[in-house]
């Protein structure tokens, strides 16, 4: 068939191949002649639709057409817009309590246990600035080790990496985007990936290590050392101590060994970047299945990127496990839509040119789409950027829709594990938290197949269903949460993707 055609309400479809004008497609059992061109993973009218009337795609609103649409005829942003439609949001009302699988029965990886009590699937060691000044000696910390040949002695040891930004200081010592900053560098330092950490101040940044610590309960230890290049007596003397300190860490470190955990103790950040219209379908669909899979195993799945879940959110306020959990939701949607107004940025029709090209007309069809990643299970919590994850099962995490933005934060709040739908193609990857990239097609996979890890197109060839595509996923993380290298890790991504969400004046 050439169409898909998603669910019974939908007045459009979406073609599986580029279609001409003038050709006959197979539709409801007849044949439904083409009056213009279709490119592939657009979408085709099969209804008509008069001018004004909504567009419908997954059951739902995703927007207005701004003239009479025939069947046959290719549905784009030359004839829809987003319009102001706002379904409403009924807390709660598909609530369903998940059913986990017995303690006995849940899935196992091979992790690393930490005295704390958390779970690591890497063992890294890591050099953090505090402030964008220090980025340039933890960088020479690191590039130490990795030129000098040294980590070959320790194999237990995935790697050193420094996490540099370019913020610390030229900003409020208090507010919200102070204590962004301050609970993304607090959800680093403490990530059971790290094994030891070393943190690098210049000495007189807005962003102070003691402050740090005092705020977030950080106490140095073999662990866990601090020091600013002040206070070494320059940057050569720092970057030496540096060295030290680090080179002390190293025996403790390649003493870690994993061993079998539940799948309860893994936090799966699902994410999607450069999406087509085969996002939806195919590999978010079988991500949310995955998803599901690991919930009921006890595990935890954070979902962000709030500013794509925008016209799609009342999915999940309706399956919220209470009102104030919804509640949270829709704050965090009003204080994007009033972030994005005094920026003079349009939240409610922001796909990407590339989202466009891949046939995504608007965001609400955008977030549709995306929504499908989280799966089906009830959301337990709604978190702020960087904040802690407190609960097991489905949370949402507020973030912005910027990948490494986005994922930045889902680290640091536990995420040990990434998985990363595409349909464009797109390339990242995250020290010291594995990335899985999952291809919604089958052509992307084979292009960029040294970048992809699970091809989702054999969903659209019929290959194989949703839930398998699902079981196939959940198990690639065990097997990635337990060692196995992802394409993201082979092609040494990870060490420019740390990307703390910037909030507020840079004075």
């Amino acid at each position: 068939m050439d169409l898909i055609h998603i669910h019974t309400d939908d007045n459009v479809a979406v073609s599986k191949a580029p279609l001409p004008s003038g050709s006959l497609v197979n539709w409801g059992g007849s044949m439904l002649p083409l009056v213009s061109d279709v490119p592939a993973m657009h979408k085709v009218c099969v209804r008509p639709i008069a001018t004004g009337d909504a567009v419908v795609k997954y059951g739902q609103v995703i927007g207005f057409a701004l003239e009479d649409i025939a069947p046959g005829t290719h549905v784009h942003e030359h004839n829809m817009e987003a319009g102001n439609h706002r379904p409403e949001h009924d807390f709660c009302k598909d609530y369903q309590p998940t059913e986990l699988l017995p303690r006995e029965e849940r899935a196992t990886f091979d992790g690393y246990l930490r005295a704390n009590g958390k779970v690591g699937t890497r063992n890294y060691l890591a050099v953090v600035s505090t402030v964008n000044c220090s980025v340039t000696v933890s960088r020479a910390i690191v590039s130490h080790f990795r030129d000098s040949g040294k980590l070959r002695d320790y194999p237990n040891i995935d790697g050193v990496v420094a996490l540099g930004h370019d913020s610390g200081c030229g900003m409020s010592t208090s507010g919200e985007g102070y204590q962004t900053l301050l609970r993304t560098l607090h959800g680093y330092i403490a990530h059971p990936n790290f094994a030891g950490v070393l943190l690098i101040g210049l000495g007189c940044e807005a962003m102070q290590i003691t402050s740090l610590m005092r705020e977030t309960g950080l106490q140095e230890g073999d662990g866990f050392q601090v020091m600013t290049i002040q206070q070494q007596g320059g940057t050569r003397k720092a970057i030496e101590s540096g060295i030290d300190r680090l080179t002390e860490m190293l025996p403790a470190a390649n003493a870690c060994e994993r061993q079998p955990i539940s799948a309860s103790e893994l936090t799966l950040a699902v994410q999607c970047g450069g999406s087509d219209a085969y996002s939806g379908i195919t590999a978010n669909a079988g991500l949310g299945a995955a998803a599901d899979i690991l919930v009921r195993n006890g595990g935890t799945v954070i979902y962000s990127e709030t500013p794509e879940i925008y016209g799609a959110e009342h999915l999940l306020t309706r399956r919220a496990v209470s009102p104030d959990v919804a509640q949270k939701l829709v704050d965090r949607i009003e204080w994007w839509e009033n972030y994005t107004r005094m920026n003079g940025v349009e939240l409610n029709n922001n796909p990407s040119p590339g989202n466009k090209a891949g046939g995504l007309t608007t965001i609400a069809e955008k977030s549709l789409g995306a929504q499908a990643k989280g799966g089906t299970t009830a959301l337990q919590d709604v978190c702020l950027y960087a904040e802690q994850v407190r609960k097991k099962g489905l949370i949402f995490m507020d973030s912005p829709g910027f990948d490494p933005v986005s994922v930045t934060g889902q680290v640091a709040s536990g995420a040990n594990v990434v998985c990363f739908t595409t349909g464009r193609g797109s390339a990242f990857g995250g020290k010291p938290v594995p990335s899985i990239k999952l291809a919604s097609n089958s052509m992307l996979f084979e292009r960029m197949r040294e970048d992809m890890d699970v091809d989702c197109g054999g969903i659209l060839e019929k290959r194989y269903t949703v839930q398998e595509c699902g079981e196939m996923i959940f198990k690639h993380i065990l097997s990635i949460a337990s060692g196995e290298k992802s394409a993201s890790e082979k092609l040494d991504y990870g060490d420019n993707e740390f990307a703390p969400w910037h909030i507020g004046a840079v004075v």
